[in-house]
């Protein structure tokens, strides 16, 4: 799923639920300003690229991958619906597990507004919201 044109900014509470299929390897959730400029790259990966329970977070400037960022706390289940929130400020991106529990990653892009969002993998969207 892709969504262009959404704004999410800085201090906006976006939250996801999503579900992993009973089979899935590794989801991808994907927040910046096109396919070629993404600040937050979050990957679960239950199998996935020689990880194994594990969340990549990554970001992507003019096309190239910057370095991954690896979480080992691993909320997440296949076959079985969750939601996580992001938070964002010019510095960081928070996100909130499954769980409860937080993690962080730097906001390289360093904007405090994004319009692309854009979700990949063996997933299905059960919804998503913006508060501000």
């Amino acid at each position: 799923m892709k969504v262009q044109d959404m704004s999410i900014k800085a201090g906006n509470d976006f939250k996801i639920r999503i579900k992993p299929k009973d089979d899935c390897s590794r989801f991808a959730v994907n927040i910046g300003h096109d396919s070629e400029n993404i600040a937050l790259h979050f990957n679960p990966r239950f199998d996935s690229g020689g990880d194994t329970n594990t969340i990549v977070c990554n970001s992507m400037s003019g096309g190239c991958w910057g370095e991954e960022q690896r979480e080992g706390n691993f909320p997440f289940a296949r076959g079985e619906e969750c939601k996580f929130y992001i938070n964002f400020n010019s510095d960081q991106f928070y996100i909130k597990l499954p769980d409860g529990s937080m993690m962080n990653f730097p906001n390289r892009l360093g904007d405090v507004k994004y319009k692309y969002f854009d979700v990949g993998g063996e997933a299905r969207i059960v919804g998503i919201k913006i508060k501000s």
